[in-house]
């Protein structure tokens, strides 16, 4: 095995995922509230880029903020803006697939990494962004581990592949099919996810196949927590795992198995029993089912979650409220049950913004009653194992 370990990237959307993956990740990728492949990751803006680069970095990380969609002509006076306060906030890269946003990239002087988006499937491809100023290029997910290898042989320029998260039915995320159905972009980041949805077969004749709701389109996860040995002898320069809208619980267990799987690559200790432990971790958190994608060919109807639209999970979350006030000094929070109960004994997850937590409910208070149970549309008082903030949602955490 390749002495070299690469970079572990975790995808965040805010400071609460920076939080709980900051201890395994070598760096983060992320994006702003604007030319995001994740349109509704908005909680980090051009006002707060310079704090959260700073917090990024204090961590010991690398940030990399990603500026992906199709570029407009309207959008360019907004993408020089975007683009110099990345400069300024001293983000570590940019990354980008756009000849518009690379060109204004690296007149900037920051280092760029050439997107998925590009779909980089050979070689010669990954040299000409090379000439354009590129030092990384994150290869298309379409490719095969032999195929990434011929690439390599050919060129030392970094390359990053995604090792784990959602996997999109379309040639490296180019789909036109929710702005077809919906007029809403995924190219712009606004994608309804159609593919998830459930499909009837029509044939030419006009019959209809009956498949009793099957989810023909939906693709299952990617995971490759199995194989990382066979990843780092390809010679990949950086592990990239995907899920800027996914829950900061999913962001904690993905990076740290990826990050004991790196660590385990490293110290010899790695083996396909433990690599099967942590792929029943990451089980336990948001999935669809799990594949190894196109890595070891063109996936086939295993490739497929044909039977469910979204979480595989045995775990699921059930929010249950709303955070109105935290007392410090008794340790305490104010909570409006808006949409469930709640009883002493649950478990549960406190997120927000800034805010990640896991515990058990201790105690409850109706008014000054302490109380076993309350229902939905009830206010209680919640001890709280460290400080929440007002907005913060509360779900209870149920296994099915």
């Amino acid at each position: 095995m390749s002495d070299h370990i690469p970079e572990l990237v975790a995808g965040v959307r805010n400071p609460a995922t920076l939080s709980v993956c900051k201890d395994h990740a070598d760096a983060i990728y992320f994006s702003i509230d604007r030319f995001s492949l994740r349109a509704r990751a908005r909680d980090i803006t051009l006002d707060c880029l310079d704090t959260f680069v700073e917090q990024v970095q204090d961590s010991g990380l690398k940030a990399y903020l990603a500026i992906n969609t199709v570029i407009y002509p309207e959008d360019l006076p907004a993408v020089d803006i975007v683009v110099e306060a990345a400069a300024s906030a001293g983000i570590d890269a940019v990354i980008a697939w756009d000849p518009a946003v690379i060109g204004r990239t690296v007149e900037c002087g920051l280092e760029l990494h050439i997107s998925t988006q590009a779909n980089v499937s050979n070689w010669q491809t990954v040299e000409f962004y090379r000439k354009q100023g590129a030092s990384r290029v994150i290869l298309s997910r379409e490719l095969t581990l032999e195929q990434i290898k011929d690439i390599r042989q050919h060129t030392d320029m970094e390359l990053e592949v995604f090792v784990h998260g959602a996997m999109c039915q379309a040639i490296s995320g180019r789909c036109y099919l929710s702005a077809y159905l919906l007029g809403r972009s995924g190219n712009c980041g606004d994608c309804t996810q159609p593919c998830r949805w459930q499909w009837t077969l029509h044939g030419e004749d006009g019959g209809e196949v009956e498949l009793g709701g099957k989810h023909l389109l939906s693709a299952r996860d990617l995971c490759m927590i199995e194989h990382v040995p066979e990843l780092i002898d390809a010679g990949v320069d950086a592990f990239k795992i995907e899920g800027r809208l996914r829950n900061p619980g999913y962001a904690a267990v993905v990076s740290r198995c990826y990050r004991e799987a790196l660590d385990a690559c490293r110290n010899g200790s790695y083996t396909r029993e433990r690599a099967q432990q942590w792929k029943e971790q990451m089980a336990q958190v948001y999935n669809r089912g799990f594949s190894t994608g196109f890595y070891f060919g063109t996936p086939g109807p295993d490739g497929l979650a044909i039977e469910k639209d979204m979480n595989a999970s045995s775990v699921r979350r059930q929010a249950v409220g709303v955070v109105q006030n935290y007392f410090k000094k008794q340790g305490a929070a104010a909570v409006k049950l808006m949409e469930d109960g709640l009883a002493v004994g649950d478990s549960i997850v406190i997120e927000g913004t800034s805010t990640y937590m896991e515990q058990e409910v201790e105690s409850l208070m109706i008014g000054v009653d302490l109380v076993q149970e309350a229902g939905k549309g009830q206010d209680v008082g919640m001890k709280v194992a460290g400080r929440v903030r007002k907005n913060d949602r509360v779900f209870r955490v149920e296994r099915i």
